[in-house]
């Protein structure tokens, strides 16, 4: 059975970033009789930047006020810009400098939506917060579960793997059983002034590259992240550590990454890993991208915790397909994960999602490949 209930009397706040699904999810609600409060989070400076698709800019703010008036809803504004540097912000730069590739949209959803926002909805005598994410929440037997939406295409359960039982019971995806085009279609025939509005950047505090923004941020304070403003370009050496050649700073390349490396050879290189200790970023070729299985650290699941080993598929980007897989915990949140066929790309400071079915079990950070 889907959590979706019916019309409450309780209050439920409703997370309004400005975009398209957001705004769908305080008019469905409010239409259906719900008391609502429209809360929107300012997250990010950017004065700056006149652009919208910033799901914590000023423009973007805007069209969550006029939304919200059109649903004739209260809507309030909460600052949380000193919370999200030192959950999402700090962090992201910090894996950079450390050689992994963040995923700061899962910090954001475990440390601001689901954390931060839902202690200020019930501190407004909201019992729940509900969301535009792409997601279902389906009751199971021992609780609620976490599901992925019925439009694949669309999908963000990856995202959320970090939640809790007790989050989930406190929470609403509406639009987990719709297609983007009904949900669009939903706001022309309410004439919603979002209605054409596209979709919002992945990344929503980075306005120009992110290596840039990285080198900005530790320019700007240094002492936050231990680190100096300059960086001396890295040595590229293939998989004997044999040097190839001097690139760029080493935070500047991705694990996958096969342009930009300036390496002639009579076949083409990938950044297999890098390495900040020694200023090294190692290169090979598309076989060496191969991974028979991941080491992760930061285990969790949705509930108790199974007793021994677990077969389910796991997704180690949020568009990887995923893969048969043997999950086995090794105590402390590390855990080893044997696939059943070898992946390409395993990338450190990225998630790796546990599915089985539809259902998401949980997930952990991976730390590097087998």
């Amino acid at each position: 059975m889907e959590i979706s209930d019916t019309p409450s009397t309780s209050l439920t706040a409703v997370a309004m970033s400005g975009g398209l699904d957001s705004s769908v999810t305080a008019w469905l609600l409010a239409r259906e009789g719900r008391p609502v409060v429209g809360l929107s989070m300012l997250l990010w400076d950017h004065s700056g930047v006149e652009a919208h698709g910033r799901c914590c800019g000023a423009l973007d703010l805007g069209d969550a006020r006029r939304v919200a008036q059109q649903a004739g809803i209260p809507h309030y504004t909460l600052r949380l810009d000193e919370e999200f540097r030192e959950k999402v912000v700090d962090p992201f730069v910090a894996d950079y400098l450390a050689g992994r590739t963040p995923s700061p949209c899962v910090r954001c959803n475990t440390w601001i939506k689901f954390d931060l926002l839902l202690d200020r909805a019930r501190r407004l005598g909201a019992s729940r917060v509900a969301t535009g994410h792409y997601a279902r929440i389906l009751e199971g037997p021992d609780g609620p579960e976490l599901h992925t939406a019925l439009d694949a295409g669309k999908d963000q359960s990856y995202y959320l793997f970090e939640l809790t039982r007790e989050q989930l019971a406190a929470s609403l995806f509406p639009l987990g059983g719709m297609t983007k085009p009904q949900v669009r279609q939903l706001a022309r025939e309410a004439g919603l002034v979002v209605a054409e509005k596209g979709e919002s950047m992945e990344v929503c505090f980075v306005a120009g590259g992110i290596r840039e923004f990285v080198e900005s941020q530790v320019a700007a304070d240094p002492d936050r992240f231990n680190a100096p403003a300059g960086a001396e370009p890295a040595i590229l050496v293939d998989t004997h550590g044999e040097a190839l050649g001097e690139g760029q700073p080493y935070y500047r390349y991705t694990v996958g990454q096969r342009r930009g490396l300036g390496l002639a050879a009579p076949s083409p290189l990938y950044v297999l890993q890098i390495e900040p200790e020694q200023n090294r970023v190692v290169v090979g070729g598309d076989q060496d991208l191969m991974a028979p299985g991941l080491r992760g650290e930061r285990l969790h699941w949705i509930g108790p915790a199974p007793e021994g080993d677990v077969e389910a598929k796991v997704k180690i980007r949020s568009r990887h397909p995923g893969v048969a897989a043997r999950i086995r915990p090794l105590g402390e949140g590390r855990v080893e994960i044997d696939f059943a066929e070898p992946q390409r790309g395993v990338t450190p400071g990225q998630a790796a999602v546990f599915y089985q079915g539809t259902r998401v079990l949980g997930g952990c950070w991976i730390e590097g490949r087998l």
